[in-house]
């Protein structure tokens, strides 16, 4: 784990992150795929090790019943997902990797909905993939649709 920065695409929203472990998750959610465009590449970190500047250019979104989207309100860069619901992810930021300066080392480790991953996505490597059913029987119904 390191500590490392990052920005969204203007500037006007930096971030600073203690303690960034080196694995990543993919989600191919449907939401997900609307709000970027794309499959989500997050890294996981604790609230407590995360610092914003700029924050009066961050917009968020109750995206569902357990969990927020945020971006920055000049530029359009997603900055986060963010379980708000109560339980185990309570309060952990997903990062997409793509958002910090210096994106290099990040390994996938895991794909989540991968039954509802598009044709045309296949990354490399070897990792744990987990369908939208098994998605929920880990974490509850607290993280349908993601």
């Amino acid at each position: 784990m390191s500590a490392r920065a990052g920005q969204c695409m203007c500037g006007e929203v930096r971030f600073t992150a203690q303690n960034v472990p080196q694995e990543f998750g993919t989600c191919h959610c449907k939401m997900c795929q609307r709000w970027l465009g794309s499959a989500f590449l997050g890294v996981t970190i604790a609230e407590k090790n995360l610092s914003w500047q700029g924050e009066d250019n961050i917009a968020t979104l109750q995206s569902s019943g357990w969990a927020e989207r945020a971006w920055c309100s000049k530029c359009g860069t997603g900055l986060w997902y963010r379980v708000t619901a109560d339980g185990p992810l309570n309060g952990n930021y997903e990062i997409p990797i793509g958002i910090f300066d210096d994106a290099e080392g990040f390994k996938m480790t895991r794909e989540i909905f991968i039954d509802r991953k598009p044709d045309a996505f296949a990354f490399q490597g070897e990792h744990e993939l987990l369908t939208e059913a098994q998605v929920f029987a880990l974490y509850g119904p607290t993280t349908e649709g993601a």
